[in-house]
């Protein structure tokens, strides 16, 4: 260690009260204390306080309710929920790259900002309304490799097939399955072109009341349509029931999806930190049931259950 006045050698001279170790320069006989790790920047909240919030955050609890039980305002909860997204989207960066997945699936996940699309008015920012969440997964693996959230147009659509064909290897020819949704055909052949494999499975739902139940009910199911596209799909394997569980997963790991509750979200750069969150958990810290890993173990992409303090450091 080195003097910061006369850069000078310095010797170990006992420890602070916070337990860092103190120097005291051989020539001025100046001391200080080393560098204070900072793996949350400026908030002064300790670090083990904020892996709490973030582990109730990423098990359902809603922000008033992690205020109620750790004692933190939720301004602060906020604020970390957005730096630790920030944190992740910098170290996750390039985790997801050149990924040899031979069977994708696709989806979209409804949800809403501030308010239902029919109550927007004409002179209100796409922030507000209807958000949905593009969701891209590895059937074998589990893995959640690229999401995008905004509104569902043409334009998203081309954006998220954008960042899936990125993250895939080069030369690859994976077979993927999307819904029925129009613009995942022009997205796809803008991307992909001919080097996919590619379905879409449309699913058929019935307007009709179901016999004996009255006041709100989801439409009946009625038959699942598959239509080949590009390439020629292993008929097997055209399915999207591994992405509609992670769905599943995501409304019941994320407050902000909890359907017919106050628990929305009320901007959208907070909704997609929280989505930001969820997967990075899901993918490297949370064990699956069915693999007994993680995702990003099965798929080779870690080699150990991460903690949250990996992904903020």
């Amino acid at each position: 260690m080195t003097c910061h006045n006369c850069q000078s050698l310095c010797r170990k001279f006992g420890k602070h009260r916070n337990g860092l170790q103190r120097y005291r320069c051989n020539q001025c006989r100046k001391t200080f204390t080393e560098d204070h790790a900072t793996p949350l920047d400026t908030m002064r909240l300790p670090m083990e306080q904020a892996t709490a919030i973030l582990k109730l955050m990423v098990e359902g609890m809603s922000i008033r309710s992690i205020e109620r039980i750790t004692g933190v305002h939720r301004d602060t909860i906020l604020r970390l929920l957005l730096l630790a997204a920030e944190k992740i989207t910098a170290k996750l960066r390039h985790a997801f790259e050149n990924l040899a997945f031979q069977r994708i699936q696709c989806d979209e996940l409804h949800c809403f900002v501030q308010k239902r699309e029919r109550r927007v008015s004409i002179e209100e920012s796409d922030e507000v309304g209807e958000q949905y969440t593009f969701i891209a997964m590895d059937a074998d693996s589990k893995v959640v490799f690229s999401w995008l959230t905004g509104k569902r147009t043409t334009a998203n659509t081309i954006t998220f097939m954008r960042d899936l064909y990125g993250r895939t290897a080069w030369g690859l020819r994976p077979q993927l399955t999307t819904d029925g949704w129009g613009p995942y055909r022009l997205a796809v052949g803008a991307t992909f072109r001919q080097s996919v494999n590619f379905a879409q499975l449309q699913k058929m739902y019935s307007r009709l009341p179901i016999p004996g139940r009255a006041g709100y009910a989801p439409p009946r199911f009625v038959e699942a349509v598959s239509k080949v596209v590009t390439g020629n799909p292993d008929p097997m394997f055209i399915s999207t029931s591994f992405i509609e569980r992670q769905n599943l997963t995501l409304r019941m790991m994320s407050r902000r999806f909890t359907r017919l509750t106050n628990a929305f979200s009320k901007s959208l750069k907070h909704l997609k930190a929280a989505i930001t969150l969820h997967f990075a958990y899901y993918n490297f810290c949370r064990v699956h049931q069915t693999l007994k890993q993680t995702p990003c173990m099965a798929a080779g992409i870690a080699d150990h259950v991460w903690v949250i303090d990996e992904l903020l450091s």
